[in-house]
């Protein structure tokens, strides 16, 4: 899993590639070559996006990649550094499960979600993945895990009272 850091419009931007798949065709005069490139980039504050990029070559699969996530950027609630609740996130056959942790647990998750978090400034989380182990199918369901978080401000906004507030009944 590479790892770099870019300046872009006066922003740094972490990117991280994920997976690189290759795929050969069988022709007349031996095999074609193709690439794919599964690409994470964040910028270490809450926003983060996934990308995946084709070409014929490894370097310009990750560049597309990168394009591609930049354009898809999410924003993400992080709460001292963890996310606010417990989250199931679905896609496909994959299904990940996303708990906040104590601040020092570090992330405990697999390749892909880890580079997810690292990207979006999560520092302490616990993830597990079940179903499909599919790299695309676990970032994909991450991505929706982080799009249905809902913070405490959301929350009361919604329902029009403050959370703080005790029943006396």
């Amino acid at each position: 899993m590479a790892e770099r850091e870019r300046f872009d419009d006066g922003e740094q931007l972490i990117d991280k590639v994920v997976f690189i798949n290759r795929v050969a065709k069988v022709v007349k005069g031996g095999k074609r070559f193709r690439f794919s490139a599964l690409v994470v980039v964040g910028d270490g504050k809450g926003k983060v996006g996934h990308g995946l990029g084709k070409a014929k070559e490894v370097v310009v699969s990750i560049r597309k990649g990168v394009d591609i996530a930049k354009k898809s950027m999410v924003e993400v609630p992080v709460v001292n550094g963890t996310i606010p609740h417990i989250i199931i996130g679905r896609f496909g056959g994959g299904r990940v499960v996303l708990k906040p942790a104590a601040p020092g647990t570090g992330i405990i998750a697999g390749n892909a979600v880890r580079a997810v978090m690292e990207a979006a400034g999560i520092h302490d989380i616990v993830a597990k993945t079940i179903g499909s182990r599919n790299h695309n199918n676990v970032i994909r369901a991450t991505f929706n895990a982080l799009a249905n978080i809902e913070t405490k401000e959301f929350v009361e906004t919604k329902r029009g009272i403050t959370l703080d507030q005790t029943s006396t009944k």
